[in-house]
């Protein structure tokens, strides 16, 4: 039986006429195909508050259970970029050197890369996103998180949707394995490192690869 005294009335807070549903989601839908992923950033210094209002907007996503199983590092230190950069390029070397497939490594020449990573550097912001399978309670218990890998791609989706709309560029990087983020970011070992964002504006001669999303007919289906 539910206890009704916890639940409260609900009402949409965006009331639209059916015509400007429509005219919101090709505004949307024109805005968020305009996000690229970045890797050439400019220096230009950005807001904490921005960042602080993204995190928040991300921080509404579903969750199960309402357990909300993210955690979320933001580091500005010069030194701790520099050693997130070092650890990031330290497992890139060795990806790039054997540990990645000749299929792989084919997949990701269009782009372009390597594991040489600066802008691990130049961009203002890194947000290290963290999942947690179980919480520590105050007294060393713990309590289970549930759907924790689809929670924690839900809130990362949002962050990276929220940025955008205010004009930031975000790149996200996932080194592997991602375990020395733990030790850098002083997060405790219940963590697990899923997600390095780079934040910031794009550089004056950033460069993107040419690329064609599926039209909309191979992606989904109306039954």
């Amino acid at each position: 039986m539910i206890d009704s005294s916890s639940f409260i009335p609900f009402q949409h807070p965006i009331q639209v006429s059916k015509e400007e549903t429509l005219q919101r989601a090709s505004a949307f839908y024109e805005t968020l195909n305009g996000r690229r992923t970045v890797r050439d950033y400019s220096t230009q210094s950005v807001d904490r508050a921005v960042i602080e209002k993204c995190l928040l907007a991300a921080s509404t996503a579903p969750s199960g259970a309402h357990k909300q199983p993210w955690h979320f590092t933001v580091v500005s230190d010069p030194k701790i970029k520099r050693q997130i950069r070092e650890g990031a390029e330290k497992e890139e070397r060795e990806f790039y050197a054997g540990k990645a497939s000749e299929e792989w490594l084919d997949a990701l020449k269009p782009f372009g890369t390597n594991e040489e990573k600066p802008f691990l550097e130049t961009a203002p912001y890194l947000i290290g996103i963290f999942s947690r399978n179980y919480d520590l309670l105050e007294d060393g218990s713990r309590s289970k998180n549930y759907y924790v890998s689809e929670s924690v791609g839900i809130a990362a989706g949002m962050l990276i949707a929220a940025l955008h709309q205010c004009g930031l560029s975000t790149l996200t990087h996932t080194p592997s394995p991602m375990g020395f983020l733990n030790e850098v970011m002083d997060r405790p070992s219940h963590e697990r490192a899923v997600i390095l964002l780079v934040v910031g504006y794009p550089s004056e001669d950033a460069i993107v690869p040419v690329l064609k999303r599926k039209d909309l007919e191979e992606f989904s289906t109306f039954l």
